[in-house]
């Protein structure tokens, strides 16, 4: 429904002047947002206290005696317990003026509507129920107070016969008090709320009921920790209003209480047998669940405004890197030790494990399935492994943030499953191609569902007998392959992949790690289905597209030198070391080794003039996620650089071809984008250390380019300003700390 902007209120009457109807209306009052507040209370003493603490202009015990006077614009806000909220429409009826709003603040939407259609026969147009999700353990006008609603919720129900005017007004006055304003569906709402509030509520009274017939309940009262006090201080809660609560809503309350009781005997169960797998499966969901609260519940009232930090980052000119640096772990293994680690047999442990946000949303997938999860601590997780054919049906949708890769891979691991499940992101992922990987599983017998366009969400339809395939990718990439491999672990027979151009192997090597058989031959990998996974110990090194960062640092700044420690050095990962080692870049492998079949070793990156390049397509591959910050040192090379065959660059959190050439533009460089990479014309060798101006440039939120402008600024003549880096917490959520222990200028607002 469209929203009519209004500019506010003319007269507001509040039938029902306690603490939610007094605050609205102090809050109204202090933010000039009506001419009047009429109050409206069955009690004379209530009507003069109103008055006399400035809450309303002026009271009455009747809202029949005020109606008379109003007019158009006029709202009538009705703050009664709601079973009371019928008995209100009804002296409302036939002797509401045209134009005037009516609202309402009770806690259960689908029994205003029916008091609605009662007493009018239908929703009336004026109409719009609405929830301030707000208190006190206060009550009563003299707890009012006009901050109440400033960040606070407010939940608006309109029918379809609400009209787009009044929505608006009522949008508007709550805006003016300082909440935010969401609109859902009735019954949504009240389902929403009996899980979220009027269970808790449920649990609260029953305990302290409960405890209070104790005979000791004195010195259990009086010794009680503060986390017992904090959350029965909603028992302390008007009784009328939430007997009337759970009256009004008995479906929904009954429904979260059976569903609450049915996983209390099962946690009863368990901590009576000792079962400490389901112990720790629950308080680990829990705490996790109780960490993301607000990623982690899956109602619109919450997900949709669920608002993600804008963050700038301010790169100062000038410096250079030097020291010792471990930059966070490899991203693409960690994903993968969650993933196997959870179907294995067995207890795995995982060290190195990066905790940013792609990783996490893989991690809280595998919770949400039913996965045993500890941490991560320190990089530290242990999975406890629920076997091949263990997973369960999660309780909605898995949100995957911003993660390509959680989304792709577990594309092809639930192919496989016994139970529906959709896939959904952010909203840049939500643009990104899925068909790449739904095609194959498809031609595998999956059943796909793709949003328009082939984007997400992806809806799996679980009971689907697999059959292998030989499947040859279009394109070169590592998230494709493994979907169709981890798709075979489930066929029936043989699946082999064969790629264009060599990618990472990581689903391969950790596959073989947990004891899974997988014959590589060249270009083609296979898998037979119907095998078993051990769980097993993994070491995650650095991530070598984060040490690419400083790599390109220590390489254009003139007096840098850092040893970048314990770094993945997979040959399909290390284009970035070959491309800028072609430039003429001075790169070092030290204390090089084998740590869990990966090969790792010591990075040591001293400061060397660059050259410019046509860099070698067979490189690409190994170099996809890197090139933002190749470009970084290719505008920093003396002569061109010419990149092609990265088409796949087009097709990441964002267009990075386009997003880098225009920024490098911005920051002074001739940086022409073509088709399938770019040409960029370095300005080092013309004698001066400054190669970039300074300026403003849009990340457009993804977080690779983001941390190549801050780059960049070592050899800027002026600070950059680099827009929407929040998501670089998806892959480096300590970067402006390491940066800045490095010898880089960046500040963030």
């Amino acid at each position: 429904m469209t929203v009519a902007r209004q500019e506010g209120v003319g007269r507001l009457v509040v039938v029902g002047i306690g603490l939610i109807g007094g605050s609205l209306a102090l809050g109204l009052k202090a933010a000039s947002g009506c001419r009047e507040v009429i109050g409206v209370a069955r009690r004379v003493e209530i009507c003069e206290q109103a008055v006399a603490l400035g809450i309303a202009d002026r009271a009455v015990t009747d809202v029949r005696e005020v109606l008379p006077e109003l007019e158009a614009g006029d709202v009538i806000f009705v703050s009664v317990p709601t079973l009371t909220v019928e008995a209100i429409f009804a002296q409302l009826k036939d002797q509401l003026p045209a134009g005037v709003t009516v609202t309402d603040g009770a806690s259960v939407k689908g029994s205003v509507i029916a008091a609605a259609r009662k007493v009018w026969g239908e929703v009336p147009e004026f109409l719009v129920p609405g929830h301030p999700i707000a208190g006190s353990e206060q009550s009563g006008v003299t707890a009012a107070r006009d901050d109440l609603y400033i960040a606070h919720r407010i939940i608006l129900t309109p029918a379809e016969s609400t009209g787009a005017a009044h929505l608006g007004r009522i949008d508007a006055m709550w805006r003016a008090v300082g909440a935010e304003v969401l609109t859902m569906p009735v019954a949504e709402h009240d389902e929403v709320l009996a899980a979220t509030s009027h269970l808790p509520h449920v649990i609260a009274y029953g305990l302290v009921d409960t405890l209070a017939h104790d005979a000791e309940n004195e010195n259990i009262f009086r010794y009680a920790a503060g986390g017992f006090r904090d959350f029965t201080r909603i028992a302390s809660s008007d009784p009328v209003m939430w007997r009337d609560i759970m009256l009004a809503n008995r479906d929904a309350i009954l429904k979260s209480i059976d569903l609450y009781t049915s996983n209390l005997e099962a946690l009863r169960g368990a901590i009576a047998s000792g079962d400490s797998e389901h112990l720790m499966g629950v308080f680990t969901r829990a705490k996790a669940a109780r960490d993301h609260f607000t990623k982690m519940l899956a109602k619109k009232a919450y997900t949709e405004t669920m608002e993600v930090k804008d963050v700038t980052f301010v790169a100062h000119p000038g410096g250079a890197v030097n020291g010792e640096l471990r930059v966070p772990g490899d991203k693409s293994m960690s994903h993968r030790s969650i993933m196997l680690g959870s179907l294995a047999e067995g207890v795995t442990e995982v060290e190195g494990f990066l905790e940013g946000e792609d990783a996490l949303a893989t991690l809280q997938a595998f919770r949400d399935m039913g996965v045993v999860i500890e941490g991560p601590h320190n990089g530290r997780v242990t999975i406890h492994g629920v076997g091949m054919n263990g997973l369960q049906a999660p309780p909605g949708p898995l949100y995957v943030g911003n993660s390509g890769t959680s989304m792709r891979l577990l594309a092809g691991l639930l192919a496989g499953q016994q139970f529906d499940v959709t896939l959904t992101g952010d909203e840049s992922l939500s643009k990104r191609p899925m068909n790449r990987v739904a095609n194959p599983l498809r031609e595998m017998g999956a059943v796909v569902e793709t949003g328009e366009g082939g984007r997400p969400p992806l809806k799996i339809r679980g009971g689907k007998t697999l059959k292998g395939i030989d499947y040859a990718l279009p394109m070169a990439s590592a998230q494709v392959k493994s979907c169709v491999l981890l798709a075979g672990l489930y066929a029936e027979g043989d699946t082999s992949t064969t790629e264009p151009a060599p990618t990472r192997d990581h689903t391969e090597r950790m596959l073989a790690g947990f004891g899974y058989d997988v014959r590589r031959d060249g270009a083609r990998a296979s898998v037979t289905g119907g095998g078993t996974l051990t769980a097993c110990h993994i070491d995650v090194p650095a991530d070598i597209s984060s040490a690419t960062f400083f790599m390109v640092a220590a390489s254009i700044a003139p007096g840098s030198d850092v040893l970048l420690e314990h770094v993945g050095i997979n040959p399909t990962r290390d284009g970035a070391i070959n491309i800028l080692r072609a430039m003429g870049a001075d790169i070092t492998l030290q204390n090089q080794r084998e740590v869990g079949g990966e090969p790792v070793a010591d990075i040591r990156v001293r400061y060397a003039p660059l050259k410019g390049i046509r860099i070698p397509e067979d490189q690409v591959p190994l170099a996809i996620d890197e090139f933002p910050a190749i470009f970084v040192a290719a505008a920093c090379a003396e002569g061109e650089t010419v990149l092609t065959g990265a088409e796949e660059l087009r097709v990441k959190e964002s267009d990075r071809i386009q997003a880098m050439a225009d920024g490098l533009k911005v920051l002074g460089i001739n940086a022409e984008p073509t088709p399938d990479g770019i040409v960029i014309q370095g300005r080092g060798g013309q004698g001066s250390a400054e190669i970039f101006a300074g300026g403003e440039v849009d990340s457009l939120g993804d977080h690779r380019i983001a941390m190549s402008f801050a780059v960049a600024a070592l050899r800027a003549g002026a600070e950059i300003r680099i827009l929407h880096c929040a998501n670089v917490a998806t892959s480096f959520p300590n970067f402006a700390e390491l940066a800045g222990r490095a010898g880089m200028k960046l500040t963030v607002s």
